[in-house]
């Protein structure tokens, strides 16, 4: 059992589509059930491109974790949201630039925590939080002694704050950007992007299909400007900036306009704490 983990206290529901789930089969994965692949295949409908975004978007995750430990002096990743365990997973990317490279997975899909009770059984340096995301003062306090909150942190906040439905308490989206920033240590990074898009319908469409599919477990389709002041306070690592994350530091040529999507775009980048 990984660091920290503890006993599965809620099934898993096969009536209703995921997030996690549906985000795996589009990743070309097979941890998802039927209801999973009806909702992709009706979001496809809505957004033709969601696949295309689904695979830049884990490319992105590669990218910025391993440039994170390789160039930034990275050993500690604090990952929310983390989804199902996939080929190149956080702790895998940061380990093999830092062998010593601590990752807490936090999530509280049922599905996802039983994989990764599997997945992460020999690794020490693991840690997996059944907690919403949301819960921040609790998630301080279960990494207090796993975590080193006098060094720098990566807290991650990857293809995930569209789950997230806005609200005028602590819950809120932006608030929960601002709690865990609060708490890191000076020289820390958060990484933050979420699916966006230019056009109404699109915002629309995603939305009212993805509130019904998953029963009520998501947020909202937001423009790039509502992203942006989630890096309030946060020294933007410019070059790139805020940008499609095809675009954050890509290893290859990203590909031209022409053969980019025009329907929605995964949006964001990187912020460090000042120092």
């Amino acid at each position: 059992m990984a660091y920290g983990e503890k006993p599965q206290t809620h099934s898993i529901d096969t009536s209703k589509a995921s997030a996690a789930r549906m985000y795996d089969w589009l990743l070309g994965g097979s941890e998802n059930f039927e209801v999973d692949r009806v909702a992709c295949g009706q979001l496809m409908e809505i957004a033709p491109s969601s696949q295309q975004l689904a695979r830049s978007n884990r490319d992105f995750l590669r990218r910025v974790v391993r440039i994170l430990a390789t160039e930034k002096g990275i050993t500690q990743f604090l990952d929310h949201g983390s989804g199902l365990p996939t080929q190149d997973n956080v702790h895998e990317i940061a380990q093999r630039a830092r062998p010593d490279a601590r990752v807490v997975y936090v999530d509280n899909d049922p599905m996802v925590l039983a994989h990764a009770r599997t997945t992460l059984d020999d690794n020490q340096n693991t840690m997996v939080l059944d907690y919403d995301m949301r819960d921040t003062k609790k998630i301080r306090q279960a990494t207090d002694e796993f975590l080193d909150w006098n060094r720098p942190i990566a807290a991650l906040f990857v293809s995930v704050l569209h789950c997230l439905p806005d609200t005028n308490d602590h819950r809120d989206p932006a608030a929960v950007i601002r709690a865990v920033a609060s708490q890191l240590p000076r020289g820390s990074y958060m990484v933050i992007c979420q699916l966006v898009s230019d056009d109404p319908s699109v915002r629309k469409g995603v939305t009212q299909l993805m509130e019904t599919a998953t029963n009520g477990h998501w947020g909202r389709v937001r423009e790039p400007r509502e992203v942006q002041r989630y890096f309030d306070h946060l020294e933007i690592e410019d070059p790139p900036g805020l940008v499609n994350v095809i675009d954050w530091r890509p290893d290859s040529q990203p590909p031209p306009a022409s053969l980019r999507p025009t329907d929605w775009v995964e949006w964001g980048g990187v912020g460090r704490i000042p120092a």
